[in-house]
C-alpha cells in the first residue's frame, strides 16, 4: 500500500503551532514511507473562512520547508481542493445515503431542538443527541413542513447499541457507543456539508490511508467511521497526537505567548528551528541527539515514538535552539533578518540598510551569539545608532567616577586621534596598549571605557564596539562624557 496523507486546515485565522506540528508529522510520516503529502482547504465555516487566512497558512508552511506533492496550489488528479468546490462531489453521496434510508430530512428548528435538549436534562435522561423524532416522516408531514418554509438538515442513521472501534496508531484502542452519538447532521440547512461529513468523502476519494491529526478531534471519528460504514468506504488508519499545553500545562493560547507560526516568522526566528522544536514536541528520536535536519528528521521519524501525553511548549528551550541556529548561520543571513527589525524600529531607513550594509553586518555580527531570534537585534546593538548617550545607572555613573578614569579617557582619545585607522586590528590591540602605558588591567580598565563609549555595563564586546563606532565618534563620546560626567 502507497502511503498518502493529508494536512486540510480550516482558513478561519492564522496557522496555530499545533497545526503546524500536525502538518510536520504528516509531511515526515510521507517522506520516511516514500508517499503522498496533501494539502487541501477545509473551508465549511462559510462565516468565518477567509482568502487572506488560507493564503497565511499556505506561506507558512513554504516558509517552514513543509512542501507538499498534491492539493491547492500544485494540482492533482483528485481537485479541486477547497471544500466549497466539492458540493457536486458531496451531493451524489448524500442523495445516495437518503434513496438508501441511511439519511433522512430534519425539519426541527434551533428552538425546538433547544426545547428538547431541555426537558432531557430535565428528566435526567441518559438520552444523548437528537431524539430522532424526523426519522419517520410522512410525506404528508415533510410537505407541511415545506410549506412552512422549513429549510431542512441531513441526519445520518446511526445504529443503535453498537461500539464503534477505532485502533489509533498512538493511542491504542479507543472505543465508542454508538448511542452515545446519536444521529447527527451532516448537511446544513443552507444545504454545506458539515467537516465530518465533507472529511470523510474527501479522504476517501483522494486516497489517504493514514490520517494523522490532534487529539481534540478523536471525538470526531465515531462520526466519520459511521459514514464511511454508511457509504461502504474503506477506512483510513487513524492516528491522533497529543495536545500541546502551555508552561502551566493548559491548553495553548494567548496567555502563553505567541501560538501562531507567523508571529515567530516575524519575530525573527529560523524556520529549520521551529521545525526542530516542533518535531521534539510529543516525538522523540532513538538517540539523545536533540539538533535534527528536515531531512535527518524524516529519515528517523515514525508513529511508534509519538507519545500519547501532552506535551508542554517550552519557550525558553525555544530561545535557546533557535539561538544556537542562529550561531551558525551566515552573517548575511542574520544582517537581513535584522535590517527588517531595524527599519521597523526606525534606527535606519531602506537606503541606509543598503548604502551601510556591510557596516551594518560588524554591528550585527557584535551581538549575533547573544540573540535567541533576530528581533532582539534593535535593543542589543542600540548603542551604535544613539546620537546621545548617558549612564545607564547609578553603578554605571559611579564607573566613570572612578580613580584614573579621566587618565583613561585621555590616553584613548591620543591613541584613537593618532591611529591611521579604527578597523578591528586597532579594536584588538588598543587595549593591551592602554595596559601597557597605564598599568591598568582587567575590569578597571574595560568597564569604564565601555561606559564611555555606551553608558552601559554590558553589550557587545569592547574589542568590536569601537572599530563600529569609527573614529569620529569615539572621540565624540569621550569628550561628552568629560563635558558632563568628570
Amino acid at each position: 500500500m502507497s502511503v498518502k496523507v493529508r494536512f486540510a486546515p480550516s482558513p478561519t485565522g492564522h496557522l496555530h503551532i499545533g497545526g503546524a506540528r500536525t502538518a510536520l508529522f504528516n509531511y515526515l510520516f510521507a517522506k520516511k514511507n516514500k508517499g503522498t503529502f496533501l494539502v487541501r482547504i477545509e473551508d465549511t465555516d462559510l462565516a468565518r473562512s477567509s482568502n487572506e487566512s488560507e493564503q497565511v497558512i499556505i506561506n507558512d508552511l513554504k516558509w517552514l520547508g513543509i512542501n507538499w506533492d498534491e492539493g491547492i496550489e500544485k494540482g492533482g488528479e483528485n481537485g479541486p481542493y477547497r471544500s466549497t468546490e466539492r458540493k457536486e462531489i458531496y451531493k451524489k453521496y448524500i442523495d445516495k445515503l437518503i434513496e438508501e434510508e441511511k439519511a433522512y430530512y430534519c425539519y426541527c428548528t434551533q428552538e425546538e431542538l433547544e426545547e428538547e435538549r431541555k426537558k432531557l436534562e430535565e428528566n435526567n435522561s441518559d438520552m444523548l443527541g437528537y431524539s430522532g423524532k424526523c426519522k419517520n416522516l410522512t410525506p404528508d408531514k415533510r410537505e407541511e413542513y415545506e410549506k412552512e418554509g422549513r429549510k431542512p438538515t441531513v441526519r445520518l442513521r446511526v445504529p443503535e447499541n453498537i461500539t464503534i472501534k477505532i485502533d489509533d496508531k498512538v493511542r491504542g484502542n479507543v472505543e465508542f457507543e454508538s448511542n452515545g452519538v446519536g444521529d447527527f447532521i451532516i448537511v446544513k440547512s443552507d444545504g454545506i456539508p458539515v467537516y465530518n461529513f465533507a472529511v470523510t468523502i474527501d479522504d476517501y476519494l483522494m486516497g489517504i490511508t493514514h490520517v494523522i491529526r490532534a487529539e481534540e478531534h478523536l471525538s470526531n471519528t465515531p462520526r466519520q467511521i459511521l459514514i464511511y460504514d454508511a457509504l461502504g468506504f474503506e477506512k483510513p488508519q487513524f492516528a491522533h497526537v497529543s495536545l500541546i499545553l502551555g508552561h502551566d500545562r493548559t491548553k495553548m493560547s494567548k496567555r502563553h505567548g505567541s501560538t501562531w507560526v507567523e508571529q515567530y516568522r516575524e519575530a525573527g526566528y529560523l524556520p529549520e528551528a521551529i521545525v526542530n522544536f516542533l518535531a521534539l514536541m510529543g516525538w522523540s528520536p532513538e538517540t539523545e541527539e536533540e539538533f535534527f535536519t528536515i531531512d535527518e528528521l524524516t529519515e528517523q521519524f515514525s508513529l511508534d515514538r509519538v507519545s500519547k501525553n501532552p506535551a508542554v511548549f517550552d519557550n525558553e528551550k525555544l530561545n535557546w535552539m533557535n539561538g544556537q541556529y542562529v550561531k551558525n548561520a551566515p552573517i548575511e543571513r542574520v544582517t537581513d533578518l535584522a535590517i527588517l527589525h531595524l527599519i521597523k524600529a526606525g534606527l535606519i531607513n531602506e537606503d541606509q540598510a543598503k548604502s551601510k550594509y556591510e557596516w551594518l553586518k560588524k554591528v550585527v555580527n557584535s551581538v549575533k551569539n547573544g540573540l535567541a531570534y533576530a528581533g532582539q537585534v534593535v535593543e542589543k546593538v542600540s548603542v551604535f545608532f544613539n546620537d546621545e548617550i548617558s549612564p545607564e545607572n547609578d553603578e554605571a555613573l559611579e564607573v566613570l567616577k572612578g580613580d584614573r578614569v579621566l587618565e583613561l579617557m585621555e590616553v584613548l582619545l591620543k591613541k584613537v586621534r593618532e591611529a591611521d585607522a579604527i578597523d578591528d586590528e586597532f579594536g584588538k590591540g588598543i587595549f593591551k596598549i592602554i595596559q601597557k602605558e597605564t598599568g591598568i588591567k582587567g575590569k578597571n580598565l574595560f568597564m569604564p571605557i565601555r561606559v564611555m563609549l555606551t553608558g552601559q555595563m554590558h553589550g557587545p564586546e569592547m574589542i568590536d564596539i569601537i572599530p563600529i563606532l569609527g573614529r569620529d565618534e569615539v572621540i565624540k563620546r569621550i569628550e561628552m562624557m568629560k563635558e558632563k560626567y568628570l
